[in-house]
């Protein structure tokens, strides 16, 4: 079973901290001298980078001026952050920002995402990820490729799960990304039949926005994966929206900041292709690959 790990108990615990910390009007800078820590310390913390400790949470708590009350609740809450999921096994296989990622990832219960350039992580076969691996960091020794791929089929594991039931992947995928080939044009056409099958599972949905469809509402965004997490908590994690690039992501989940992605999301689903249209075109893209090679 794929733990998810101490993520989202870290994510609630800093955004309580975050709260607190606006509600008292002290800003990252002057929290920072207060504790005698450095602002970007203060930063991993309110964005679930890292565990904390009982007692640094304690002091936070204590320059925003928390009742004791309040205090006791983040000290419980800082408890739970101290277990490591799967993927910190793989050490600098993982970039350090993207640990976070694969931590909500796991602990969610919908993926959405709309990509605009590759295929997405999660639905790639072992030949796209040599290639796309090689061309991203050729200074890589075989071992170091070989432990990247490892993650990304551990990752993929997720859509197979039993226990926590398998979260819903919902793709949209721009027809240039099934245009776009590998050097190995008939390993292209593997990834597109491996797609078209994917797309057959019952928790996994592939939609393709075609060429044709014009601009969709918010086309500025570019690739972006929404989140959703079990509602039937006591404290719901909020749907948050991940973008990321060579040197780091983004995450947002401020009310307006959902809804943006929402309206995105909703003009991008008016305009893909439905499923069966959208496996007949992935296909006949497919064949095209492989007559070709």
């Amino acid at each position: 079973m794929d733990d998810s790990g101490s993520t989202v108990p870290r994510r609630q615990l800093g955004r309580y901290l975050r709260e607190l910390r606006e509600g008292a009007h002290v800003t990252v800078t002057a929290a920072a001298k207060e504790l005698e820590w450095s602002a970007p310390r203060i930063w991993r913390y309110e964005t679930g980078q890292v565990p904390m400790h009982p007692n640094d949470v304690e002091a936070m708590c204590r320059v925003y001026g928390a009742s004791r009350e309040t205090i006791e609740t983040m000290r419980s809450l800082a408890r739970e952050t101290k277990a490591h999921g799967w993927w910190h096994s793989y050490g600098e296989a993982i970039e350090d920002w993207f640990k976070l990622y694969v931590g909500l990832e796991s602990a969610a219960t919908k993926i959405r995402k709309y990509e605009a350039d590759l295929i997405p992580g999660l639905l790639q076969t072992v030949e796209y990820m040599r290639e796309l691996i090689a061309v991203d960091q050729p200074g890589l020794s075989e071992a170091e490729r070989r432990a990247k791929i490892d993650v990304r089929l551990r990752r993929q594991r997720l859509l197979a799960r039993a226990v926590p039931r398998a979260p819903h992947l919902d793709v949209i995928l721009s027809e240039a990304v099934l245009r776009r080939p590998l050097r190995d044009r008939a390993a292209m056409g593997r990834q597109l039949d491996a797609l078209v099958e994917n797309g057959r599972r019952h928790n996994i949905n592939v939609r393709v926005l075609p060429l044709h469809a014009g601009l969709s509402r918010w086309a500025s965004t570019g690739t972006f994966t929404m989140l959703d997490f079990p509602t039937e908590v006591r404290a719901p994690e909020p749907t948050t929206i991940y973008m990321d690039g060579p040197c780091g992501a983004v995450y947002l989940d401020k009310p307006h900041e959902i809804q943006i992605y929402e309206d995105a999301w909703r003009s991008l689903a008016e305009r893909a292709l439905g499923t069966d249209e959208s496996r007949e075109l992935i296909g006949a893209i497919a064949k095209e690959m492989l007559d070709g090679a």
